[in-house]
């Protein structure tokens, strides 16, 4: 199964609180290989009080994002987080959460200066990808070179059977 992120609602002002109880659960239950990320969603905003100062305040108070692997023991961790009730995207009923879409996650992290994939471990030279945007979606590569600082990768995809090189934007693209 392939690692994704979800939205976890929580007790609005207990973010924190939920993430790090959760981190701490994943810890000592050993579900690192499952849970791998928390994040609670911040952006810098400008409050003019008359004194101008930058403040980061909550994108969306009351929800958390998770990168995980949904399997049924991840799943009943998050769950049973003391602060969560609920997943987004989930019917109830033992019924399991739809993930979001790698570039609502792009978005939102990006946004906070984090890249989904972590360039130096998830897009080593050689990593097989597969494009799930743009005008390549469908197909499937491998990484021959990342420019971390454009947020670009280079990768060879087969095209009419000969290995060509094309150049996609970091969020194009999902690790198989």
């Amino acid at each position: 199964m392939d690692k994704q992120w979800y939205v976890v609602n929580t007790y609005s002002g207990h973010e924190n609180k939920v993430k790090e109880k959760l981190e701490m659960r994943a810890e000592s239950m050993g579900m690192q290989d499952y849970i791998y990320r928390v994040v609670v969603p911040m952006e810098k905003v400008k409050e003019k009080n008359g004194v101008e100062k930058e403040k980061e305040k909550k994108m969306f108070p009351g929800y958390i994002l998770v990168e995980m692997v949904m399997s049924d023991e991840a799943w009943y961790i998050v769950r049973n987080t003391p602060g969560v009730t609920g997943f987004i995207g989930s019917s109830g009923k033992g019924a399991k959460p739809t993930p979001l879409q790698p570039y609502e996650v792009d978005k939102i992290l990006n946004s906070m200066g984090i890249a989904r994939m972590e360039i130096d471990k998830d897009l080593v030279e050689g990593t097989k990808v597969s494009i799930i945007d743009g005008p390549f979606k469908g197909m499937f590569g491998k990484v021959d070179s990342v420019e971390a600082e454009t947020g670009k990768v280079n990768l060879l995809v087969d095209l009419f059977g000969q290995e060509t090189s094309v150049e996609v934007e970091l969020s194009q693209i999902q690790k198989i």
